[in-house]
């Protein structure tokens, strides 16, 4: 058993009462390498804000639970090295699937689990959820919980319809559950192509699609329903134009890649949403410079030579969201 405490690392109690309180959300922003954990701590140390280190269940496979323990830890002697006296860094899984992935997470130092039982049948998803509240609670280690299914497909994350939270569901979910924060489906989604070209209009000057907005009816009515209780956006990437096009541009295939503007993102992250989930745009600038090393200079072979210019663009997007959507730069000061 190891504590998430011993690591340096705190939970999500107070950075998102603060949240609420403040107006802004926090950055959950997905990683599987050391190029993307390196870009995220620079940028939450750099701009002073809190932030969300998020590993999915095929991250955590792919990176080994003990190594995730160390670079977890290593990221917050990092961000001290930079300068960030007091850092607010949580290390949260992201759609844990059962009881038995979440207590092994909260065993190795995770300092926040999600249990995703959203696609169960509403008393099954509270009796899942709840076991998962009593044990990790034990720890004081703070719990997300989903109602409402979206779209799309992230890692083991699929589902090809989505399904709007029900507001009139929320009260009883959150009294019976006792979990701290709540992930709800308002018309975000999971992955690169969050909608279909049917479901979007087309711009006439550039062509390009436009997304539906989201249902922020369903949220004001949830908001009403659990006034002050932490909302959780997932599949909030804005997948960035510039990115796909570069992709493209270098040999890429991405066609009619579209996410959700950043201007109603911006908007969610002034209300009691506090914790905006952002994966598949690092993979987009990931993948958008590695490709553009490759192109240019296809004699290269040293990953430090394309890793570094993609860590450097993850960076840069990571401070973009941090300052200009989401509004948490200069909150854990």
């Amino acid at each position: 058993m190891v504590s998430y405490k011993e690591l340096g690392l705190v939970n999500t109690r107070e950075m998102f009462a603060k949240a609420i309180k403040g107006g802004y959300a926090i950055p959950a922003f997905n990683f599987n390498n050391m190029e993307q954990l390196q870009a995220i701590i620079k940028a939450a140390a750099e701009t002073k804000s809190p932030v969300i280190l998020q590993v999915s269940k095929g991250a955590r496979n792919y990176a080994n639970q003990t190594l995730l323990r160390y670079m977890a830890q290593g990221a917050v002697e990092y961000a001290k090295e930079l300068g960030w006296e007091h850092p607010q860094i949580c290390l949260h899984l992201d759609h844990g699937d059962s009881f038995e992935l979440c207590k092994s997470c909260v065993d190795f130092g995770f300092s926040s689990v999600m249990i995703d039982a959203s696609s169960l049948p509403y008393e099954e998803n509270i009796a899942l959820t709840k076991k998962v509240v009593e044990y990790a609670h034990q720890f004081d280690v703070t719990v997300e919980a989903e109602l409402g299914v979206l779209a799309g497909v992230e890692d083991e994350v699929s589902s090809a319809v989505s399904h709007y939270t029900k507001p009139e569901e929320v009260v009883d979910f959150a009294t019976r559950t006792g979990c701290d924060s709540l992930a709800i489906s308002i018309g975000t989604s999971h992955g690169a192509y969050k909608f279909t070209p049917e479901q979007c209009t087309r711009d006439p000057k550039t062509g390009r699609l436009v997304p539906p907005p989201l249902a922020f009816d369903v949220l004001d009515a949830i908001m009403e329903q659990l006034p002050g209780f932490p909302i959780v956006l997932h599949g909030s990437s804005s997948v960035p134009q510039e990115y796909v096009d570069m992709i493209n541009k270098y040999g890429g295939k991405l066609p009619d890649a579209v996410g959700i503007p950043e201007e109603q993102l911006r908007k969610a992250a002034k209300s009691a949403v506090c914790k905006i989930n952002i994966d598949s745009d690092s993979r987009l600038a990931f993948t958008a410079a590695v490709r553009k090393v490759f192109a240019e200079k296809p004699g290269e072979f040293d990953p430090r030579k394309y890793c570094g210019p993609a860590r450097d663009l993850m960076e840069e997007l990571y401070k973009h969201k941090i300052i200009n959507v989401l509004g948490s730069d200069g909150k854990a000061e």
